[in-house]
């Protein structure tokens, strides 16, 4: 096996991380870290969301949670180096548990849920770590017309570091649907750093809650 089809073959073994966890000193010198690569924002961006705190499965004011499997997505942002940027800003943006966006140009005919956010920013801390409480998003139809057009669940992401802007999207393992999805395999090998890990539950999360770990890489 050459050297080429060596690391390709690591790198589809790899995922959830933007960091590539290599031990071997001559694949340390090839590549310590792999940016994260950039995606589309999509059709559906906010506008001009009314709520931006980090826990999107609660809207002030109202009396329920948001419907839904609830997540908490947590993870550092770094630069290709490994050095944690702090006050990085975030953004997050998704679809609900239906698979429907709070925006004017969805035409999902799946019910919008009043009690969710749908969008959240924060900024890093001095490790470059960022955390949000949201709902796992639901898969989608993007084409009326072919019932086999549908996105797999995924989160949207803006960030923008003192010198550096990205916007990607974070897929979660397991899911069936990342095979067919033409915005996720357009990645290539590259796509396995979009996808999050299923981590531990922290001692501050509810049992029936699901943490999912991404760490982000800034070119």
């Amino acid at each position: 096996m050459t050297p080429i089809q060596s690391r390709r073959r690591l790198l589809r073994q790899l995922s959830g991380v933007g960091v590539l966890a290599l031990a071997s000193p001559w694949h340390q010198a090839l590549a310590a870290l792999i940016p994260t690569p950039e995606q589309t924002a999509g059709p559906f961006r906010p506008l001009r969301p009314l709520e931006s705190d980090a826990d999107l499965t609660m809207v002030k004011g109202a009396k329920a949670h948001a419907d839904g499997q609830i997540i908490q997505v947590t993870g550092r942002v770094l630069d290709v180096d490994g050095k944690p940027i702090r006050g990085a800003a975030v953004e997050l943006w998704q679809a609900n548990a239906r698979g429907r966006y709070n925006h004017p140009r969805d035409v999902n005919p799946e019910p919008l849920d009043p009690n969710f956010q749908g969008y959240a920013r924060v900024l890093t801390d001095d490790d470059g770590r960022y955390r949000f409480k949201t709902v796992k998003p639901g898969a989608y139809p993007i084409n009326p017309m072919n019932p086999n057009a549908v996105r797999t669940p995924h989160i949207h992401f803006d960030i923008a570091g003192k010198r550096t802007h990205l916007v990607t999207q974070m897929y979660f393992p397991g899911e069936k649907l990342n095979a067919s999805d033409r915005i996720f395999s357009a990645m290539g090998e590259n796509g396995a750093t979009t996808i999050a890990r299923l981590l531990p539950p922290t001692g501050d999360m509810a049992s029936s809650e699901m943490h999912f770990g991404w760490d982000i890489v800034l070119a």
